[in-house]
């Protein structure tokens, strides 16, 4: 199954077809501009983030977060809760 991030928390009223969601095997994966760019292991209740490469993916990050019930606050705290992978460089 795949479908469009829709903004629920976000003030934007739309991200352009930039964020989609795709559910394989127990798993919410977030694609942005893409790119595979974060999880959530359905089974586990656990968010994986593998990259933040600009402010839009930020945004769409944390509103594939917050819609799935899981804290989002800040850059800082996303990548200290949920970082595996995450090239300095592309932070």
């Amino acid at each position: 199954m795949k479908y469009e991030l829709k903004p629920e928390f976000d003030s934007r009223k739309s991200f352009y077809r930039k964020a989609k969601v795709i559910k394989e095997n127990n798993k919410l994966v977030l694609i942005s501009y893409n790119t595979r760019v974060a999880e959530i292991d359905l089974k586990e209740n656990k968010a994986i983030i593998f990259k933040i490469s600009s402010q839009t993916t930020l945004r769409h990050i944390k509103e594939f977060l917050k819609q799935n019930s899981f804290k989002a606050e800040t850059k800082k705290q996303i990548l200290k809760d949920y970082k595996k992978g995450v090239d300095k460089n592309e932070i």
